[in-house]
């Protein structure tokens, strides 16, 4: 079974709705959730996702909203916290990850952090139980493959292309793919520009996939009320499902 991974921002609109919708895509096909950390300049995402980013943070989002919605669904569902190293490292990585522990956070995506300077938190991750996901990107080397997966934890995400979430530029993943896998056995998650139109095509050779701004759209959607936005992003996240494990 294919898995799907969900990113959703979390305290937009509130964080009662970031907890409701979590806990409702986990019932309806998603096997991961990412709860996304409202950052200011969020350097890999789209445009879709950085409004949703500011709008959050404009409606008031602190950490501790992060930390509370957690509380409220890790226990229920596979959670991962999304964000921007800065507001991480502010907080104190061995605090923070012995928090996720705590909350049953099961790992974290970090976009902003390479892979030389996340090794001088290899052992706080390991203590604590907590996944920090390696990236992979299409124009990484042979070499530069082997080197970053050999520790990978729960999943590897691929990066469907060069550029930002939310595009719909396209790329010929099997060559990556084929070498990921010949270096580890870690599970490949496809991800950037994923949707109901993509999914398919996108996961073939991988393991799962990463949909964000398919999702976002739904929830910056102002004619729809707070439930038919989670009705919705329900609805869309049980065809990704399908489509993927067809």
């Amino acid at each position: 079974m294919k898995h799907l991974v969900g990113y959703i921002t979390t305290g937009f609109p509130d964080k009662n709705f970031t907890a409701d919708l979590a806990l409702a895509l986990s019932q309806n096909g998603v096997d991961s959730i990412e709860l996304g950390v409202p950052f200011s300049d969020p350097v890999a995402d789209g445009p879709v996702i950085e409004l949703a980013n500011h709008k959050a943070l404009d409606l008031g989002f602190k950490f501790k909203d992060l930390l509370e919605v957690s509380e409220q669904v890790a226990k229920k569902a596979d959670i991962l916290w999304m964000g921007y190293f800065n507001l991480f490292y502010q907080y104190g990585m061995e605090n923070l990850l012995q928090k996720a522990k705590a909350l049953g956070v099961s790992g974290m995506i970090v976009p902003d952090l390479p892979h030389e300077e996340a090794l001088a938190y290899k052992e706080i991750f390991k203590a604590n139980h907590v996944a920090n996901i390696t990236f992979v990107a299409p124009t990484d080397s042979p070499e530069r493959i082997k080197e970053i997966v050999q520790d990978s934890q729960k999943f590897i995400y691929l990066v469907a292309y060069a550029g930002i979430t939310g595009s719909g530029q396209a790329e010929d993943l099997q060559g990556i793919i084929t070498s990921i896998k010949e270096q580890t056995s870690t599970p490949v998650y496809v991800g950037f520009g994923v949707n109901e139109k993509t999914a398919k095509e996108k996961v073939e050779g991988a393991d799962g996939v990463i949909v964000g701004s398919a999702f976002i759209q739904i929830l910056l959607d102002d004619a729809l009320s707070k439930s038919q936005k989670i009705e919705n992003c329900s609805a869309l996240a049980r065809e990704i499902k399908e489509k993927i494990n067809s």
